[in-house]
């Protein structure tokens, strides 16, 4: 069993940064994949970015290649998500996931999930 917890979100302004994070409890964080979705109102659960076990690969969605980079602090339990030049369009919730295993971009591979944090970028 993994408890995740986001926080980091908040209100900026377009072009400005956030930091989001996700700790886990549990003992076999290092051994999950861990992967970031966001949903807007009104939209489906999207992929924004994934980093494997070790940390080793990472993977992000194509509207936010460039401007984010996912890590992870396996000593700390955690997994971060930097994100730079925002845009309106990033507003949603965002929520960490832990995976066992599968396709990284599909929420149906992540076996848990955080309550989510709000990201709202005003123009």
């Amino acid at each position: 069993q993994v408890q995740l917890v986001e926080s980091g979100g908040g209100l900026v302004q377009a072009g400005g940064s956030l930091r989001l994070s996700c700790a886990a409890s549990g003992r076999t964080f290092s051994s999950y994949a861990m992967g970031w979705f966001r949903q807007a109102p009104g939209k489906e659960r999207e992929f924004v970015a994934a980093i494997s076990w070790s940390g080793g690969y990472t993977y992000y969605a194509d509207s936010v290649k460039g401007r984010c980079t996912i890590s992870r602090d396996n000593a700390k339990n955690t997994v971060y998500l930097q994100m730079n030049s925002l845009k309106p369009e990033d507003t949603a919730v965002y929520y960490c996931a832990a995976s066992n295993g599968g396709t990284y971009f599909d929420p149906r591979a992540y076996d848990y999930w955080g309550q989510g944090t709000q990201v709202t970028v005003s123009s």
